[in-house]
Parts: C-alpha cells; structure tokens; sequence
C-alpha cells in the first residue's frame, strides 16, 4: 500500500518549519519583523497601494486566497470524484507558489535524494521538468506518450517505476504542452489505482491549461484537482498564468493529500507570495468578478483558436493540428513541397516570421514526434487575422 512517509526524504519528516513575525500576530503597532514603518519608498503612493501595506512583510498562509481558490474547483468537481462531502478540497490540500516552476522544483527537493532518486516524464512535454530534475541532481527516465493521439501509456508507465523503486515521481502534462491534448482521466486514475498497491511514489499531473476544456456551464470538471483526497499519491499543478490572464502575477497552485501538504509548506520560503500577487489573485478568483471575465476570455480564445486552425488548413503546405484541441494553443505541422512534414520549412517560417514580420510562434520540430510542428498560441481576433495572411505569404514563398 501507498505510504507518503517512505516517499518523503529523510531529513524533509523532521523539517521544523521556519517560524515568521506574521504566524503569531497580524495587526496592532508591529514592531516585530524589522521592518521599515515609514512605508515605501515612493514618492507618490496610490490610495490601492496604501491599502496593501507594501512595507510590511505579506500574509505566509494566505487562507483567503485558498478559500476562495477551492470554492471555486469544488463547484466543478471531477465526475470520478466519491464522497464529496469527505474528499472534497480543503485549505489544507494547497501549497501555492512563484507559478508552478516552483511547485515542479518543490516536489523534486521533498521526494527525490540528489544522486540516488529519479524522476518519469513523458514526452514531448514541458521543459522544464528536465531543468528541474537536472539542477537537483535527480536522474530522468522517459515513457513518450503514446503516437498518434498524444495519450499516456498506463502500461509502460506503470512497468517502468514497478522495476525500479529509485522512480519517486511521475509527471504528466494534462493538457499537454506542445500536445495541447487532454490526458484522459480515466487513464490517469487507472494509474494511480494500480501504483497505490505496488509503487511508492507521486503522480504529479500539471494542469496549467485545464481551464481550457471547461465551460461556465458545467458541473463537472475534467482537472483531477478535486481527486487529490481520493488517492493520495496524486498532485495536481495549476496556475493562474493561462485561463486567467496573469502570467506577471507569477501564482501557482499545487493541489495533494494534506499531509504532503504540510511538508510542502514547510519547505517554501514564509512570504513567497507577495502582497500584490495575492491582491490580484483574490480579485481574478473572485465569483462575481474575475471568474465571469475568465470564462468569458477561455470562449473567446476558444472561438478564435477554432477559427484559425480552419483558415491554416485551407492552405497548401499546412498539414493536421498534431495536439489536440484542449487548450489556447495549436500545433501545425508546416509541410514542404513534396506535401511531408519538414523541420528545415517549420524553422525557415518561424524565423521569416519572427525576423521580418514580428509575428512570434514557436519551433516545436524537435520534440519527440513533433516533426515539422509550430505551436501556435491564440492571439486576438485582429492579431490571428494578420498571423494568417502573412503566414500563408511567406510558407508559399518558401516552398516557391
């Protein structure tokens, strides 16, 4: 059976947490944390910036800000979810983060021994959990995702960390980047089922663009957030960068069982968001406000997202959206003129674009069956127009 504690390294079980001005006392005349009571140092100070106390130190546990983040995935819960009124999400349940680069990199430091521990990924995916890995120490093994349809390979996964108990972590981006493809849930709990009886270690499922799959009309949710009760070995990564709009704000939001919770706490820096972050944050997730624009954003980038990949197929040397259609982005393959993907034509019109148009997409032709491939992020309606005008010119002129 699945048991954190053996997950968790050593010297992370007996981690005494560190202890800041702000645990014990919050208001009256704090003269507690050294810090400059004068106020900032600005010339001219905003009535909004006033407000926020910029010279004292921020709120370490932001309880407002999690409250209003788990009444928001509660009422989408996961349809696999049982016994809501006992597995549902808790303030207990998040650690939040300088976006999920840092959740990623927080993970790695409480489960994987520098030089002795390891890590799955399953490309193509996101850079940066190699960076991670590669920075810690932390040796990486590779189950691709399955090709075509960019789905998660249960059985080879599930083999791969059964012979080798030195895998501590398991990361899966659902949906993918540059995949743009949901990972089915029924996939991802078959998984966790099957290692919760012979593998001890965590899943880690990065939703950075979960938002996308959802509608302000549903009920449910495809984001295995709310799941995290339910099997302990699971976690799940979201951030407010995508769906929300605020990639500047930098907050990200890692979701598991309480008591990876608590070491996970334990570990980050005490005033890691800042008051700005957190000001922000509270009015994006806001019900009246923030989540009405956000729905209201994901429909129209959806919408446009639709509308370009029609307009990209009518032409010549475009060839299928090899991802999916689960999140803001495309991924095209560029074709040569022999009508077959080509790395050499995709980077010649990446850079034509870039160089002499300032129109930026990105090189994908080197991933893991990416082959000829541009992701292509959803603009607004006037920037996807000009994208496709002037990315039809210049491919026709290249394959000229």
């Amino acid at each position: 059976m699945f048991d954190l504690k053996a997950v968790i390294r050593p010297n992370i079980l007996n981690l005494q947490p560190y202890r800041c001005a702000r645990d014990d006392f919050k208001a009256g005349i704090l003269l507690d944390a050294n810090e400059n009571t004068h106020g900032p140092a600005l010339t001219n100070v905003s009535s909004h910036e006033q407000d926020l106390e910029l010279n004292r130190y921020p709120d370490p546990h932001q309880i407002e800000l999690k409250e209003q983040i788990i009444k928001f995935r509660n009422s989408q819960p996961n349809k696999l979810l049982q016994d809501f009124d006992n597995n549902k999400l808790r303030t207990d349940n998040l650690c939040l983060g300088v976006g999920s680069d840092e959740s990623i990199d927080l993970l790695l430091r409480c489960v994987c021994a520098p030089g002795k521990e390891k890590m799955l990924i399953c490309p193509p995916t996101y850079g940066m959990y190699s960076i991670c890995a590669t920075v810690n120490d932390v040796a990486i093994e590779k189950v691709p995702l399955l090709y075509p349809g960019f789905g998660i390979d249960v059985s080879g996964i599930a083999e791969k960390v059964e012979a080798d108990p030195a895998i501590k972590l398991v990361y899966i981006t659902s949906p993918g980047n540059p995949t743009g493809k949901l990972v089915s849930v029924a996939d991802i709990v078959e998984l966790l089922e099957r290692l919760e009886k012979s593998w001890n270690g965590l899943v880690v499922v990065d939703e950075a663009y979960i938002d996308f799959t959802l509608s302000a009309q549903d009920k449910t949710s495809e984001s295995v957030a709310t799941l995290v009760n339910q099997y302990p070995n699971l976690v799940a990564l979201q951030t407010l960068s995508k769906s929300f709009g605020l990639a500047g704000i930098r907050l990200g939001i890692t979701y598991c069982c309480s008591e990876l919770s608590r070491f996970l706490n334990a570990m980050k820096y005490p005033y890691n968001i800042s008051s700005l972050t957190s000001n922000v944050a509270l009015r994006t997730t806001d019900p009246e406000n923030g989540l009405s624009t956000m729905f209201e954003f994901v429909e129209a980038i959806k919408e446009q997202r639709d509308w370009v990949l029609k307009s990209l197929q009518e032409f010549k040397y475009i060839g299928k959206n090899i991802g999916g259609l689960d999140s803001n982005f495309l991924l095209i393959e560029i074709l040569d003129k022999e009508g077959k993907p080509s790395n050499e034509v995709a980077y010649a019109l990446y850079n034509k674009l870039a160089t002499s148009n300032s129109i930026i997409v990105r090189f994908r032709g080197k991933e893991l069956n990416c082959t000829g491939a541009l992701r292509i992020s959803t603009g607004t309606a006037e920037e996807n127009k000009l994208l496709v005008e002037t990315l039809k010119a210049n491919l026709e002129q290249i394959n000229s």
